[in-house]
């Protein structure tokens, strides 16, 4: 969690002394760059002179993504800013759209205690009490999120907190998080987090974030509790430490999973501002893998447990057109795959070191408004106070783009550089988000729509260009064909041909059942009728920013066969009437399909040691059939691009693209029947580590084990 680099005017942080915070925050983001050297493959950096090809972006409104909650667009206050409570910083974040706001900081948090209002160790301007902020809260019009003290507090203090708010002040306050960036106390090497217990464990801290949530819930049994583990492939995500189970995240929910009602994570992807970009495109893995470890680990109703991400910002240009574009790309990718609130780090921050990126002065500043702050030395100082920084624009943008109530669906395009995003309205209207990466070159794009046909009618634009100090916004174009500035951020708002009157409503959200490796029944809760009776529903797969129907049905339920084994579905229903009006996309439901039941083969796919971005792993192969197997040949492929084997031993291994194939070696050829063989790799990955699917030994689909 970056804090204040520079205090000009206060003795406990300059620009050459950090902060206790910000002088350690270097090690956990070093940890974090080592996780990401490498830019994606397959995602060209942009070059001088490089020829711009006509981009196609395709918009698909029967592939139905989250809809954008009430709490979606947040960001940081911290109480070092003595600006958290005026006026004019709060009308700033009202009119970009914050609807949530989390207090009191980052690291500040694990030090801070909110009845006397000290944070020793750090420092607390005047005017930034809890009331304050709760009074700023309002003024915005926002919700707070609140971070409970667990590195120097205690399960009282913070019951007591809750007390304060929600019974004395009446202030419900819904969300509260048990301690900030908590598996940075020195537990994995790295400690810039405070933590006085004699305990530093994952398996510590979920033991009392258990006991916060009991004396919390004791008093206002309303509110939700959060706990704090790791992005997936970002630092210490993967590492285990001590005498816990396993890494943080899975030791934590196995733990505190019946206790808490969402996870809370941090992401600062690092890198180059091109390398920040591109990581957008691990969002979808990531939050799929993190699901994936609350349904494994954290009981029964692991269903319930919702995903925060309550820090977010890039590593180069923090106050120019990057920020503004990661900000927007990430915010959109994470929202569409259901997180509840992205809250950007942070309001103010102060001034860090000064350079010039893409033709602007970036002053290094985690803040999305000016802090109005110079250098130690005098030699640079930021814009008046309060003067908007590009994230800021950014996060406007947002909020003309994705209100709450509209759905996300998908759209994708076929230029690296080029990214979109797409949000249907309950009046009929469609929005479409472009974000052109390419800081020297724009991108002539045309724009096919699927499930929707827009009107003929100009449709209303807004953009945010390199250096630009303010949204423009016009009424003009198509849209099917635009051209995408260098550097930009183009929202499109379309109004549909037809009546958006009549039409049947969407089926609730799907559930599956019975899933084997090629079958699935999907279940979904009756839609509404429109103006028509209802004539049947209609199951289609997401193949990215395309859609496979497959089948329907006049029931509620279908039995969907010929799946591939060991593949992911995501899956949305639509309602189509008598008239032939279709419904919106009900909300996605995906899952994983298995492997056999019973097959000539089985495989173990096990991790021997993690350490964050690489591993050692092992794979067992057990011969089920009857007869020896002599001769064998193993075959998997990754799910990502940024996965890769990087050594092996007992067998020749090669990987092509994503696949990895494993020949015997000399002396484990023959696999008798009933008996079995092992093999072995490093492999190295610089995103989401999501396992293999599917195992294939001679060409016939394994049984995992």
């Amino acid at each position: 969690m970056p804090e204040p680099s520079t205090r000009g005017d206060r003795a406990h942080a300059s620009s050459s002394t950090p902060s206790r915070s910000g002088r350690l925050r270097g090690t956990a983001l070093a940890a974090s760059l080592a996780l990401a050297t490498g830019v994606l493959t397959g995602v060209p950096q942009p070059s001088a002179g490089a020829a711009t090809t006509p981009v196609t972006v395709t918009v698909n409104a029967r592939a139905g993504l989250a809809t954008v909650p009430e709490t979606a667009l947040g960001v940081n206050h911290a109480i070092w800013d003595e600006n958290l409570g005026t006026a004019e910083t709060s009308d700033l974040l009202r009119a970009a759209g914050v609807r949530m706001v989390r207090y009191p900081g980052g690291s500040y948090a694990d030090i801070y205690h909110w009845r006397d209002h000290t944070a020793p160790g750090g420092y607390v301007a005047p005017h930034t009490d809890f009331d304050t902020f709760m009074a700023a809260v309002r003024r915005i019009g926002a919700e707070p999120m609140i971070v409970a003290n667990y590195g120097t507090g205690t399960p009282a203090e913070a019951a007591e907190w809750v007390r304060y708010a929600n019974v004395t002040k009446g202030y419900g306050a819904r969300y509260w998080t048990i301690g900030n960036e908590n598996y940075g106390n020195g537990h994995y090497g790295a400690a810039w987090e405070a933590d006085h217990h004699p305990d530093k464990s994952a398996t510590y801290y979920a033991n009392l974030v258990v006991a916060y949530a009991e004396a919390m819930k004791a008093v206002d049994p309303t509110i939700k509790v959060g706990a704090v583990v790791t992005m997936p492939a970002n630092w210490p995500d993967g590492l285990t430490a001590g005498d816990d189970p396993g890494p943080w995240t899975s030791t934590v929910l196995s733990i505190a999973g019946g206790a808490i009602d969402f996870v809370d994570v941090h992401w600062y992807p690092g890198g180059t501002a091109a390398e920040s970009l591109a990581r957008t495109s691990h969002i979808d893995d990531a939050v799929y893998l993190l699901r994936e470890r609350i349904r494994r680990y954290a009981g029964p109703h692991a269903g319930r447990i919702g995903i925060s991400l309550t820090e977010l910002n890039v590593e180069q240009g923090r106050t120019t057109q990057p920020g503004a574009l990661f900000l927007a790309d990430a915010y959109s990718g994470l929202l569409a795959q259901g997180v509840f609130t992205v809250q950007w780090w942070n309001v103010h921050n102060g001034i860090g070191t000064v350079s010039e990126v893409a033709g602007h002065t970036d002053y290094g500043d985690y803040g999305m408004l000016s802090s109005g702050t110079c250098t130690a030395d005098g030699s640079a100082c930021e814009p008046p106070l309060n003067t908007p920084f590009a994230p800021y624009h950014g996060l406007s943008m947002m909020n003309l783009f994705a209100r709450p109530g509209d759905q996300f669906i998908r759209a994708g395009t076929d230029q690296p550089l080029v990214t979109a995003h797409a949000v249907r309205r309950r009046d009929g209207d469609l929005a479409v988000l472009l974000v052109n990466k390419d800081p020297e070159h724009a991108y002539p794009v045309s724009i096919d729509y699927a499930g929707y046909t827009p009107s003929t009618a100009a449709p209303t634009v807004y953009t945010l260009g390199n250096g630009a100090t303010s949204i423009a916004r016009t009424q003009a174009g198509s849209a099917t064909s635009r051209t995408l500035p260098p550097y930009s951020l183009t929202t499109l708002v379309l109004h549909p041909a037809g009546a958006a009157t009549g039409h049947p409503g969407a089926p609730g959200q799907p559930t599956v059942s019975e899933v084997t490796d090629r079958r699935a029944t999907i279940s979904w809760p009756a839609a509404t009728r429109g103006r028509d009776p209802i004539a049947k529903y209609e199951v289609y797969r997401q193949h990215g920013a395309t859609s496979e129907q497959l089948g329907e049905t006049s029931d509620t339920s279908l039995t969907v066969d010929n799946l591939t084994p060991g593949s992911r579905y995501t899956v949305n229903v639509v309602t189509r009437d008598t008239a032939g009006r279709v419904s919106w996309a009900s909300p996605p439901l995906t899952f994983t399909t298995g492997s056999p039941r019973e097959s000539t083969c089985g495989v173990r796919f096990s991790t021997v040691t993690d350490w964050g971005n690489g591993y050692v792993g092992t794979i067992d192969i057990v011969n089920n059939g009857d007869e020896p197997i002599t001769g064998w040949t193993l075959t998997y492929t990754w799910p990502t691009d940024w996965q890769q084997v990087s050594s092996g031993w007992s067998g020749t291994w090669e990987q092509v693209g994503r696949t990895v194939r494993v020949t015997n070696a000399d002396d484990n050829r023959q696999i008798p029947a009933g008996g079995g063989t092992s093999t072995g790799f490093v492999a190295a990955y610089s995103g989401p580590n999501v396992p293999p699917g599917v195992f294939t030994l001679n060409g016939v689909v394994c049984t995992r084990l």
